[in-house]
């Protein structure tokens, strides 16, 4: 004895599939789609994340002229704190002759260190604006500040090398007189010391984005199921 055969189902319920892609199934749509938009398409929310590229390039130019002009404060600093270095000029014959009045002295490499903190300070102090006045960050923002970085610490230099003693060493010591201290012009011997400021932007910007920075949503582990859209 055998079972009876299962009637096969009405020809108008057998699956359309053929192998090509599954329709969704009605009043379903691909999450961030607006209805009426075709499925698997995204709508204008989410095309474009933060604000255009020439946004950003916009306020990528004034951050560099923003940073670059602090550099004048710098070198007023730099002229300010650094430590003189004593000269002394003496006649032999008919010449002037320049030298060091304490030959073992160290404040040469003070006027370097005092240039290369005050640049430093002024790296986290600039990326601690930038931050604070955009958070999203952005690769133009960062170019921007390591560039006007760099053009701060130049400017800086210039304008410490302006403010300071002559130049012309002989002829100071002759204004002064023989045998008479007077200051060196400022002098950058580690020209390194210019790295120093867009070093530290890059590196405080980068610390303060990773740390308090905007963070990407994080994905459902559990996806909908299959019909339906999360809430």
């Amino acid at each position: 004895m055998t079972a009876p055969l299962t009637p096969p189902p009405p020809p108008n319920e057998r699956s359309s599939y053929q192998g090509g892609p599954v329709p969704p199934p009605v009043g379903a749509h691909a999450v961030g789609t607006p209805p009426g938009a075709p499925y698997g398409t995204h709508g204008d929310h989410g095309e474009q994340d933060g604000p255009g590229m020439l946004t950003e390039v916009r306020q990528a130019a004034v951050a560099v002229v923003a940073v670059a002009l602090s550099g004048v404060l710098l070198g007023v600093l730099w002229w300010k704190l650094a430590p003189s270095v004593p000269l002394v000029g003496e006649v032999v014959g008919d010449r002037w002759l320049v030298y060091l009045k304490e030959s073992e002295g160290e404040q040469s490499v003070g006027v370097d260190g005092t240039f290369t903190l005050l640049a430093l300070a002024f790296g986290a102090l600039s990326a601690v604006a930038v931050f604070l006045l955009r958070r999203r960050g952005g690769v133009p923002l960062v170019v921007a500040l390591g560039a006007g970085g760099l053009l701060g610490s130049l400017l800086a230099w210039r304008v410490g090398i302006w403010l300071g003693p002559a130049q012309d060493v002989v002829a100071h010591a002759k204004e002064v007189g023989k045998g008479v201290t007077f200051s060196a012009p400022l002098k950058l011997g580690a020209k390194g010391a210019l790295l120093a400021w867009p070093t530290a932007a890059l590196v405080v910007h980068l610390g303060l984005t990773g740390l308090f920075g905007p963070r990407d949503p994080e994905p459902d582990p559990w996806p909908a199921p299959y019909g339906k859209t999360s809430a």
